[in-house]
């Protein structure tokens, strides 16, 4: 039977767990990359959302109220799929009832 000594095993094995520690390094360090692109990708998005939203608003007054009936229906809808009861003031709901 053959047989290794214990400083060449442990060697052996220092060796493979610094592999893993590089290699664990590597994917942190790729991740990372990642991320940062990813953060600098939304950025721009919500840049470009933002000047084409400031043009919409330039361009066509409104827009503005246009995307408020949008939050509204939103809201409206989420209110209505709930199981609870609610009851709103006209004043608050902002949509200009004349009373």
């Amino acid at each position: 039977e053959l047989r290794f000594g214990r400083e060449y095993s442990s060697a052996v094995e220092r060796k493979q767990v610094a592999q893993q520690e590089a290699e664990r390094a590597r994917f942190l360090v790729d991740k990372a990359i990642q991320d940062k692109r990813s953060i600098v990708i939304k950025a721009q998005g919500e840049a470009k959302s933002a000047e084409l939203i400031g043009k919409a608003i330039q361009d066509n007054p409104g827009f503005v109220e246009l995307r408020r009936i949008d939050a509204a229906k939103e809201v409206s809808t989420t209110l209505s799929r709930s199981a609870n009861r609610m009851f709103l003031s006209a004043d608050g709901l902002m949509i200009g009832l004349v009373a």
